[in-house]
């Protein structure tokens, strides 16, 4: 029996369309898969699991990518699929069918945004914020992660998991749950996680390389940011945000690169006085990543919109401009507009 879709998210059409466009390649058909700069476990995990599943269907022409830097994060230096991965500069110009995964927006793929034009194209997504760019539309606000998409489209498809397909979608899995943690983690996400491990691959060990494992000069790194964090128990309504900063200096003092700082908004976090977290990190001269998270009484997905950028209900992001300071000013600004009235139908859900 056909699952119902998910409201708001893919119709039965909808998967008709992306498993057509698949099936339909012609024999040497050039695929390209793309997700988002900066590339997260989820983003690469997602991506090159559908990667290896399209190999099982004997796509040959097949590369993955994603724009900036050809740099992949240490702690995913050991997915399966890597070998799919070629620098942004080197991806086929004028490939017969693109897949996006983890992108809420066009600005999220830079420069290989153009192969849109030149291609079917389905996106593979889960944030409420996206803006349904692309042709082909797999956006379910509800999945906990994109892999649980990917990994609907591949049962669809008729690809069996196997132990490679099966530690890229786990790895997605689990770094967008925060380990299974977050409020987005439903009998689905567990169910599908057996699934997975029931191909033999190995959660300790997965999860120690993933989550468990920096660098010393991390840890220095991380002391150091977090002694200038900031609470500031007024905003929000009166239910706080608490805030800190880290600059490219500070990274270069340490010898470390910009990826060792996606998981210290999990120690901001959890601040007790504060329900808004914020890690601004600078990527240019007055330019700033910025990762908010929410325990549930403000929509950061509102403020990051606001800001130009994306996200869920308690965990978004966007590009800030400025200080520091003033990057901080301006989503306290944001918040008050932000707040969710669990009276309001709608507002207090995922």
């Amino acid at each position: 029996m056909a699952e119902p879709p998910a409201p708001g998210g893919p119709t039965e059409e909808d998967w008709a369309a992306a498993v057509a466009a698949v099936r339909s390649l012609p024999a040497g058909g050039r695929v390209l898969l793309i997700c988002h700069v900066n590339p997260d476990g989820d983003a690469l995990g997602s991506m090159l699991g559908f990667g290896l599943g399209l190999r099982r269907l004997g796509v040959r022409q097949l590369q993955a990518t994603f724009p900036g830097p050809p740099e992949v994060p240490e702690p995913f230096r050991a997915l399966p699929g890597l070998d799919l991965l070629v620098p942004a500069a080197q991806a086929i110009a004028d490939p017969d069918l693109v897949l996006c995964f983890d992108a809420a927006s066009e600005s999220r793929l830079g420069d290989l945004v153009d192969r849109l034009d030149r291609a079917p194209a389905i996106v593979l997504d889960h944030h409420a914020s996206n803006t349904r760019f692309g042709g082909i539309h797999l956006v379910d606000p509800a999945a906990a992660a994109t892999s649980v998409v990917a990994e609907r489209l591949l049962t669809r498809l008729g690809v069996p998991l196997d132990q490679e397909i099966a530690e890229c979608l786990y790895v997605a899995l689990a770094t967008d749950t925060g380990s299974f943690r977050f409020d987005m983690t439903t009998p689905a996400v567990h169910e599908m996680a057996a699934r997975l491990l029931a191909t033999g691959i190995r959660p300790g060990e997965i999860s120690r390389r993933i989550f468990d494992t920096r660098p010393f000069g991390a840890i220095r790194l991380y002391g150091e940011v977090l002694s200038r964090t900031t609470l500031d128990p007024a905003a929000a309504g009166g239910h706080g945000m608490v805030w800190t900063y880290a600059t490219q200096d500070d990274l270069a003092r340490h010898g470390q690169r910009p990826y060792v700082l996606e998981p210290l908004i999990d120690s901001v976090r959890c601040a007790a006085e504060a329900d808004v977290s914020c890690v601004v990190k600078q990527t240019g001269t007055r330019e700033w990543a910025v990762s908010m998270r929410s325990k549930g009484a403000v929509d950061v997905s509102r403020v990051a919109v606001a800001l130009g950028g994306g996200g869920h209900r308690l965990a978004a992001g966007f590009t800030g401009r400025g200080t520091a300071h003033e990057v901080a000013a301006a989503i306290r600004d944001e918040l008050d507009t932000a707040l969710i009235d669990p009276e309001v139908p709608g507002q207090a859900g995922v």
